[in-house]
């Protein structure tokens, strides 16, 4: 058993010679690399080692929780190297790939359990969200236009960014599916003069956005709906949906992108913000256990494909990978800050699973296949949208 980490410890070296690092085991041996370890991985007992090779970063997650194994200093630096290996030998078993079916049957988002889904991650409270979101409570990609951004000003970059690629004018109604805590629809009324409606199965975020909305004085221009978006019927001059079509799931791809179409007005835009990947792999297991059940992370070709069989003409595609891996190391910051705070809503447990949560999902965009794509579509063609992209990028 310790000859198989050891294996992995090795090949992780050959990736990166300059990286220093140590493993130690239960009985006292280690393996270090470098003189002085920018990581430590503790390996507190042989079980712990015997779960991570069985069962990989799943059996890694778990132990990491349970706190039979620990981590010293830059997590970050850990999952680099771990993105960095070739893991062709150490690929999950046929009962292992058995379990992943059936844990993604199990929390298919169908009208039923999308609400339980959602709920799970989204409805832990809002004062925990806010001891590491920032002031406007977004939970998604940030745009840094400059390096040093504060998170707040990313998170409004990035409204700004969709609202020009979206081209917001007065008076136009616009529906964000998935909406938050409402943060892209508040935007939208106070700068560009909009009327819109939010939907969510958060009853946290409901309430929260809705509280939001009337203490701004927005409430003849803005609603939040407690509802699935398959239950919506009506009709939108443009949509946007910022990091939901994660939680859509792969059944109901083709079902989410018919009804966005349904709900869209001839000639509408559309702008799609999700996390996805350039081809198939396969997915993390403990995040899609533990944190996002449900969650399906789409390739682009599986989305552009259904909307070119929806009729939609897609106009533009950004990848903001890099934007999203700053975003998660700044909330990692603030979730560190907070630690305290955090132990005392929840536990010991708690706090180290959002550790690995936010850090594995950073490497994942740093070093791994995520990404994050921004696709502009529209219902139809239009022959009087701007040719280039000035208006999106000008001062």
């Amino acid at each position: 058993m310790k000859k198989v980490i050891k294996n992995i410890a090795q090949m992780m070296h050959q990736s990166d010679p300059r990286a220093c690092f140590a493993i130690e085991f239960w009985d006292g041996d280690a393996i270090r690399f470098g003189n002085f370890p920018q990581v430590t991985l503790r390996l507190k007992t042989k079980s712990c080692a015997r779960k991570i090779i069985r069962k990989g970063f799943l059996g890694f997650g778990e132990s990491y929780v349970k706190g039979d194994l620990e981590i010293e200093n830059d997590l970050l630096k850990l999952f680099r190297l771990g993105f960095s290996i070739d893991f062709d030998e150490y690929r999950l078993s046929f009962w292992q790939k058995f379990r992943l079916l059936i844990l993604s049957l199990l929390n298919s988002d169908t009208l039923r359990q999308a609400q339980k889904n959602i709920s799970y991650h989204y409805d832990k409270g809002d004062e925990f969200y806010a001891l590491y979101l920032d002031k406007t409570m977004t939970y998604s990609c940030a745009y840094f236009v400059k390096p040093d951004d504060s998170l707040e000003q990313a998170q409004l970059n990035k409204y700004e960014h969709i609202a020009r690629k979206l081209l917001l004018k007065p008076n136009e109604s616009l529906l964000d599916i998935g909406c938050g805590w409402g943060g892209m629809l508040i935007y939208a009324a106070r700068k560009y003069g909009i009327t819109g409606v939010g939907i969510t199965l958060s009853k946290n975020q409901f309430q929260y956005a809705n509280r939001k909305i009337k203490e701004l004085g927005l409430q003849n221009q803005l609603k939040v709906l407690y509802q699935d978006y398959r239950e919506l019927d009506d009709k939108f001059d443009k949509i946007v949906s910022i990091g939901m079509m994660e939680h859509v799931g792969k059944r109901f791809i083709p079902t989410f992108i018919q009804k966005v179409s349904d709900l869209l007005k001839t000639s509408g835009l559309g702008l799609l913000h999700t996390i996805g990947k350039d081809t198939p792999s396969i997915d993390d297991p403990w995040t899609f256990s533990y944190i996002f059940p449900g969650a399906y992370i789409p390739t682009l070709h599986e989305i552009v494909q259904e909307m070119g069989k929806t009729g939609f003409s897609i106009l533009d595609v950004e990848n903001l990978r890099l934007h999203y891996a700053k975003t998660l190391e700044k909330w990692a910051e603030n979730f560190e800050g907070n630690i305290e705070k955090i132990r005392k809503l929840f536990d010991g447990a708690f706090v180290r699973q959002w550790r690995l949560f936010l850090n594995s999902t950073a490497a994942g965009f740093m070093y791994g296949d995520l990404r994050l794509f921004q696709i502009l579509f529209s219902k139809g063609l239009d022959n009087t949208l701007p040719v280039t992209r000035t208006h999106v990028y000008q001062e």
